[in-house]
């Protein structure tokens, strides 16, 4: 009757605390749990298999990218989130970046500032790399005037 087709929740234990007043800079590669009280100024990163999940708590702050199986956000993260499992986005969730995602729960008043990326697989880092490379094509040096160098049309007259 009630709880019918509720999933239960996977219980991680804590293993690493980021409290309230703490700031760490750099990036944090972990394995198991961690719950961020504080603001991290860095990627957050656990390894794609590993079951480690992050919770975010309304109070904390991540300024980078975060790839971590299990995602509990209820704070502020200024980059992309690639939650391999799954991720919860709670009320007071605010994402500036975009959500690349396997399963999602999202509560009303939760902020997403991006795309929201369903992935039935990760995506490796290194892939990601090579992908962002053919994206973005070479610049090659501009030849000509000085006008045409600083951003004039080709054709036009320059001046000097």
């Amino acid at each position: 009757m009630f709880g019918k087709g509720k999933k239960l929740r996977k219980v991680t234990k804590i293993d690493t605390l980021v409290g309230q007043s703490t700031e760490l800079k750099g990036d944090v590669y972990f394995k198991g749990g961690i719950h961020v009280d504080g603001a991290i100024k860095g990627n957050v990163i656990a390894e794609i298999d590993s079951g480690s999940s992050l919770t975010l708590s309304e109070n904390g702050r991540i300024e980078g990218d975060v790839r971590v199986p299990n995602v509990v956000l209820n704070g502020t993260v200024i980059g992309d989130v690639h939650a391999i499992e799954g991720i919860e986005l709670a009320a007071n969730a605010r994402v500036k970046g975009n959500v690349y995602y396997n399963l999602i729960e999202m509560a009303m008043g939760a902020e997403v500032n991006g795309s929201l990326v369903h992935r039935s697989e990760p995506m490796p880092i290194k892939q990601k790399v090579v992908e962002e490379k053919k994206a973005a094509p070479e610049q090659k040096p501009v030849q000509g005037t000085t006008a045409q160098k600083m951003g004039a049309m080709p054709g036009t007259p320059s001046v000097q």
